[in-house]
Parts: structure tokens; C-alpha cells; sequence
């Protein structure tokens, strides 16, 4: 895929990028030091954490903690600012989600899934602060469509991804103008776990790209090439966001829906 970005033009750039170690976030990883930028990934098994630094290489750095534990998240970042310098760029990307109606969920499964995404991003950006390379600094949370869609059997994402949302507008007006923070909330992505379980055949594939104005699956790549743009120069007046990096599936989404109920 062809990218409108320069070679190097995130030379002498830190990153840190929680749930680096795979799909998505491995992916906006790899791009960032393809780059220039100097990476560091974190995830919760220390094997695929190395694997994933060796993968990306340019002298990336894999690290192990769990997002939900505020203390291992601080430690984590404050071993990246000793080793590599203050960050300019953070990630929240680590998640958790499965299919099931709310009669048929746990309270402790409800809590997992918003203690993964929203606590997760809360603990990431909050233990970054002081760490940062300031004024410029940008950060990034991974959001997705159900922060906006209610969808059934989605109550803990949908609740999780919409107060990850408004935690992102909140850090913009209280941290602005020295750090910008975003969103990204990407579509149905090609070669994620996410997909592959919810469209394991060609006819449940084929369903979905009948939803998505591009007729087609995004790339890893897509996404991570917008989250380059948000965190370059030419994102500098871009901040409290949430961009759709989703194909037009929400659009979709949404037209379906109105077909459903006889309104289109």
C-alpha cells in the first residue's frame, strides 16, 4: 500500500503502544518504526511481547503488564522514558470483548471487558503525563463503532468504548494545547482475531461487505497510516476526535438498520 508519508519523518520520535503485541496495535508499531520513531510495545504475555519487538526491529522494545494495574503501567513507561527519553507519542490500544446478552453476563465479565478498555486507556494516558516530550506530545486511544452503535450482545464494549470517547474529548480540553488526544475507531479490519470470529465463512463475510460502503475489509495499514497523520505535523490543530477509519461501515450500519424498521 502506498503512503502519502516520507521515510523519517518520525525520526528521533518515542512511542509507546499498549497491546502492541498484535493485530491492530502491532501494526501501527511496525509503521511507526518504519518511520524513524524509536517503539516500545506492551502486552500481558511476555513471550509475544518479545516476539512482537523482534518482529518490528529497529531496536523496539517489548514489554509485559496488564493495563488494569495502574502501578505496572507506571512502572512500564517510566523503564521506557529511562531507556529511550520522553515520549511523544502513546498508544491505548489493548482490549477485550466477546458476544453475550446482558441476561446471559456475569458482573465480573461486564467489569473485565470495561476494566480492559476504559480503565485500560485511563491508566495508560493518565501514568504517561509527566513523562511525556512537551509541548507536541500526541496521544492515540483505539476506540470502536459501539461507542456510537448500540449493537446487541455488546453492552460491555458499548459502554466501555463510549466513556473511552468522552475520556478523550475530557484530556483534550484539560491537557490542550500541550499534548493532543485523539481517537481512532476502526471498521471491520482484514486478518484481526476480531473478524476471523465474526466472519468465519464466506457467506458471513459477504454480509458484511453488503454493509460497508467500500465493499470491502480495511487493511491493518489503513489504520495505522492514520494514526501516523494524527500524531504528524499535519494533524497539529487536530485534537478531542474521533476518526472513522472504518470504510463508511457505521454509515452502513446505520442505513441497515433503517431498512430493518420499513424507515428507508
Amino acid at each position: 500500500m502506498a503512503s502519502p508519508f516520507r521515510d523519517g519523518i518520525l525520526d528521533g520520535k518515542v512511542a509507546f503502544v499498549a497491546g502492541g503485541t498484535s493485530g491492530i496495535n502491532l501494526g501501527i508499531a511496525t509503521r511507526f518504526a518504519e518511520l524513524g520513531a524509536r517503539v516500545a510495545v506492551l502486552g500481558r504475555d511476555p513471550e509475544k511481547a518479545a516476539r512482537a519487538a523482534a518482529g518490528i526491529g529497529q531496536g523496539a522494545i517489548g514489554l509485559t503488564a496488564d493495563v488494569r494495574d495502574y502501578g505496572a503501567i507506571r512502572a512500564a513507561m517510566e523503564d521506557v522514558h529511562g531507556r529511550l527519553g520522553p515520549m511523544d507519542i502513546v498508544v491505548s490500544g489493548a482490549a477485550g470483548n466477546f458476544l453475550a446478552p446482558v441476561l446471559g453476563m456475569s458482573a465480573n465479565a461486564f467489569r473485565t471487558v470495561v476494566d480492559i478498555d476504559l480503565n485500560g486507556t485511563f491508566n495508560v494516558f493518565r501514568g504517561c503525563h509527566d513523562l511525556l516530550n512537551l509541548p507536541g506530545a500526541s496521544l492515540i486511544a483505539i476506540t470502536a463503532g459501539q461507542a456510537v452503535n448500540a449493537l446487541q450482545l455488546q453492552a460491555h464494549a458499548c459502554a466501555a468504548k463510549a466513556g473511552i470517547n468522552q475520556l478523550v474529548r475530557v484530556l483534550a480540553l484539560e491537557w490542550g494545547p500541550d499534548v493532543r488526544v485523539n481517537g481512532i475507531s476502526p471498521g471491520p479490519i482484514e486478518g484481526t482475531e476480531g473478524m476471523a470470529r465474526l466472519a468465519p465463512d464466506p457467506q458471513t463475510r459477504q454480509k458484511h461487505f453488503e454493509r460497508i460502503a467500500m465493499k470491502r475489509w480495511g487493511e491493518i495499514g489503513e489504520v495505522a497510516e492514520c494514526a501516523v497523520f494524527l500524531c504528524s505535523d499535519a494533524a497539529r490543530y487536530v485534537t478531542g476526535t474521533i476518526i472513522d477509519c472504518d470504510g463508511g461501515s457505521q454509515v452502513g450500519d446505520a442505513t441497515q438498520r433503517s431498512l430493518d424498521k420499513g424507515l428507508a
